[in-house]
């Protein structure tokens, strides 16, 4: 039987998740054989974090915030819409835009895999991918939602999403107060 590791003396202990732990392992094995370049590898990773991913959401949900028409093109046909604004490509056809209002919250997750919009949001958080979250969310979206601070009244209707290839979600939650 394992001990609880405590004590008192100075020495970083890793905060990885099982998952990062696996994916640098593969990395590192992937790297080591020559099969990746790191810096191809680097590359990509920041293409998707910082050119490709969450700042082109937010622009999309700002612009339909302040532009109505934008707003009913997103309903309409959230593909195009988007796709005019500059930001498409692999993972980000087939877009569906919901709007979050007072009566309605929507959740979205891929209960097969992790099927999401990245260009648009960029690549997929750990817990997104997560086989808890994926089964769980769908059983109970209420109580994952709490676990992320989001309380919702019991009139509130909470809408689960379940992306897949042939489709992905984007919520464009409401406007905050006094960001007129």
């Amino acid at each position: 039987m394992a001990m609880a590791h405590e004590h008192e003396h100075e020495h970083e202990h890793s905060e990885l998740d099982p998952m990062d732990v696996r994916v640098r392992a593969l990395e590192t094995l992937l790297t080591e054989k020559g099969y990746v370049d790191p810096a191809a590898l680097d590359e990509l990773i920041d293409a998707y974090q910082t050119r490709i991913g969450p700042r082109n959401g937010a622009r999309v949900v700002a612009r339909a915030w302040v532009d109505a028409e934008f707003r009913d093109a997103l309903r309409t046909d959230a593909t195009a819409a988007i796709e005019s604004l500059g930001y498409g490509g692999r993972q980000g056809e087939h877009m569906v835009a919901v709007e979050q209002t007072d009566d309605t919250h929507h959740i979205v997750v891929c209960t097969l895999c992790s099927c999401y919009p990245w260009p648009v949001l960029g690549l997929p958080p750990t817990w997104y991918k997560s086989a808890p979250y994926r089964s769980r969310v769908v059983r109970d979206p209420r109580g994952v939602l709490a676990e992320f601070g989001v309380g919702l009244a019991d009139d509130v209707d909470v809408r689960v999403w379940d992306s897949t290839a042939e489709v992905r979600y984007l919520v464009i939650p409401q406007r905050p107060n006094g960001t007129d």
